[in-house]
This record gives structure tokens, C-alpha cells and sequence, in this order.
């Protein structure tokens, strides 16, 4: 008890912090779950053809942009697994965001798994879009 008494600012900011991920991942899947296209676990081509078309040091800066805010969300993901929030949920939408080698057979298998699959379409289904197709194996 004196290490909880010794710390509290310390717990009380990682309260704060938990509630933050909380909502911030409540804001945030949503949004960026009705930004994946539904055939994306189902079409063996990737969809980076849109990004890569654009000047190279945009391309660069969007490319840096959307892996850091994948990893964020992989690492708020993995805190999530223990503080209150959607964990395994934000941790597949930063693993969708990052780029890495295996990445797309990592994907694949996390979505072919039916809880994973049907919770993310019944969050797009919530925000008026179509559900995503399962993979094909």
C-alpha cells in the first residue's frame, strides 16, 4: 500500500491514459474500419496503387505517416489487452496501416478467424457499410 501511496500521480496517469485509449479507439476504429475496401482479405492484389502514385517525397511522408499511427495503434492494441478498450480489434487495424514483411498472410489468417471477421463487419455494418469478404483459402 505505501508503493500505491508513493505513486499515485503515476497511477492516476495511467488511469488517464486508459481512458484516453478507451475513447480514442471508440472514435477511431469505426472510422477506419469503413475505410478498408471489402474485398481487401479476399483480393490477392493490394490496394497501395493509389498511394504510390503520388510525388515521391508525398509518398515517403504518407508512407512514414500511416506506419507510425499503425504501430501506435498495435501498441495501444496490446495495452488494451489488459486496460479497458477494443485490443485485438486495434491491434488488426495497425497491423492493416503498417507495412512489413508477412503482413499480408498475417492479415489474412487474423480475419479468417469468424469472432475477429464478424466483429469487424458488425462495426461497418453500425457505420452504414458493406461487411468485408472473408479471405479465400
Amino acid at each position: 500500500m505505501s508503493w500505491v501511496e508513493a505513486h499515485q500521480g503515476l497511477l492516476l496517469s495511467l488511469a488517464g491514459l486508459s481512458v484516453l485509449m478507451f475513447v480514442g479507439s471508440l472514435i477511431a476504429l469505426p472510422f477506419l474500419l469503413a475505410r478498408i475496401p471489402e474485398d481487401y482479405f479476399a483480393d490477392p492484389h493490394r490496394h497501395s496503387a493509389r498511394l504510390k502514385s503520388l510525388h515521391p517525397l508525398v509518398y515517403l511522408g504518407l508512407w512514414l505517416l500511416k506506419n507510425l499511427v499503425g504501430w501506435v495503434l498495435v501498441l495501444a492494441g496490446i495495452l488494451m489487452l489488459v486496460l479497458p478498450g477494443q485490443g485485438i480489434l486495434t491491434i488488426i487495424m495497425g497491423l492493416v496501416l503498417s507495412d512489413f514483411p508477412g503482413k499480408y498472410a498475417l492479415e489474412r489468417r487474423l480475419a479468417s478467424n469468424r469472432r475477429i471477421l464478424s466483429g469487424i463487419n458488425w462495426i461497418r455494418r453500425r457505420s452504414g457499410h458493406a461487411p468485408l469478404a472473408p479471405p479465400r483459402i
